[in-house]
């Protein structure tokens, strides 16, 4: 019998079937699990389906363009690479097949703070721009080293992570008693004694981890501390409420990441793609808008740009691929996004990713 090959996948819900097959369960459930019951989980997919396209008609799109730009970032499709924890609990290459891949489609990489690769290792495989998501630590002199290490290593960007003041419960993680194996760990924070996540003989250990080691406390001042320690750019990932938005420009956010953690924080969360619009309308430019969350098709990439998104991140599915293929599956994961979004942009009337206007939802 053939073994199934990641290429043969026609679209992205294939490719999770397959990856499925290819990652221990208690790895996949780490991935795939939402907070709770799980609705906002499925809400964030199940939204972008309300949203119809209203195409236009007899546009010259014989070229199309899909290249935009991200922080002055030139890259070859408005879709980056989210961050996602722990990637060699998916493939032994780990982050370093998931930047190449995204180095290969032209595109930011945006590393976790919980990688099981060390920064400088990832930025070195890198052919493309790496950006930071940062978690606050109660240890602020942790959190400084850790800023200073990603600049030096050459990141070009932090994301600021700022739904988790605690960690959602998530409930597939309880049930598993979720934990790193021993050869895993956090490799950013060993040499601040922070690298293992460890089994919770009551609760998920990345839950403990969380508890012990996350800031509660923070508060918008840590958007000017941050800029006071680092010149990168700060982005602002895990908002849904346009007024946090503003709130985050006037305290110097480069950037706002229209995020709700992929449906794994508070369950009763609004799909991001209801709220992205009215974020992008109070901004109104002063800063750039990306939305992360349930993006599964190409055609959802046009819709989230109509309705105000400079460009998408997308997480669970460059898992898929890393699952199915290492470095191979996430670019076949990228190149379907890239082809669907092609298409559809055709389909459209939009030659460039500038025509796609508000008008397409919004006729």
């Amino acid at each position: 019998m053939t073994t199934p090959s990641c290429l043969d996948c026609l679209n992205l819900a294939e490719l999770e079937a397959l990856a499925r097959t290819r990652v221990e369960q208690i790895a996949w459930d780490y991935y795939a699990s939402g907070a709770d019951d799980e609705q906002c989980l499925r809400r964030n997919c199940a939204a972008f389906e309300r949203y119809e396209l209203h195409y236009r008609v007899l546009v010259d799109v014989a070229r199309r363009e899909l290249a935009t730009t991200v922080l002055g970032e030139r890259i070859a499709m408005p879709v980056l690479v989210a961050p996602t924890a722990f990637h060699r609990l998916a493939h032994q290459d780990g982050e370093l097949a998931t930047v190449r891949a995204a180095g290969d489609a032209g595109t930011v990489f945006i590393l976790s703070t919980l990688s099981n690769t060390a920064v400088e290792d990832v930025v070195a495989a890198a052919s493309g721009p790496v950006w930071f998501q940062l978690y606050v630590y109660r240890d602020r002199a942790a959190t400084e080293a850790l800023v200073r290490r990603v600049e030096a290593a050459g990141c070009r960007a932090l994301v600021l992570t700022v739904d988790a003041p605690m960690l959602g419960r998530r409930e597939r993680d309880v049930r598993n008693r979720f934990a790193l194996p021993s050869h895993l760990g956090v490799q950013n924070l060993y040499a601040s004694g922070y690298a293992p996540v460890a089994r919770d003989a009551n609760d998920s250990g990345l839950a403990a981890y969380f508890a012990t080691l996350l800031d509660p406390s923070l508060t918008w001042d840590a958007i000017a501390w941050l800029r006071s320690i680092t010149k990168l750019p700060v982005l602002v990932k895990g908002i849904v409420r346009a007024d946090d938005a503003a709130r985050a420009v006037a305290h110097g956010a480069a950037g706002i990441v229209v995020s709700n953690h992929g449906g794994r924080q508070l369950d009763a969360s609004p799909a991001t793609i209801d709220v992205v619009a009215r974020i992008a309308d109070k901004v109104g430019g002063a800063a750039e808008i990306l939305l992360d969350g349930g993006v599964r098709r190409g055609s959802d990439v046009i819709k989230a740009i109509a309705l105000g998104a400079k460009a998408v991140l997308v997480g669970r599915p460059v898992l898929w691929g890393l699952a199915a293929g290492g470095r191979e599956g996430v670019g076949h994961a990228l190149g379907m996004i890239r082809r669907e979004l092609d298409l559809a942009m055709a389909l459209c009337g939009c030659p460039e990713v500038a025509a796609i206007t508000r008008d397409l939802v919004e006729p």
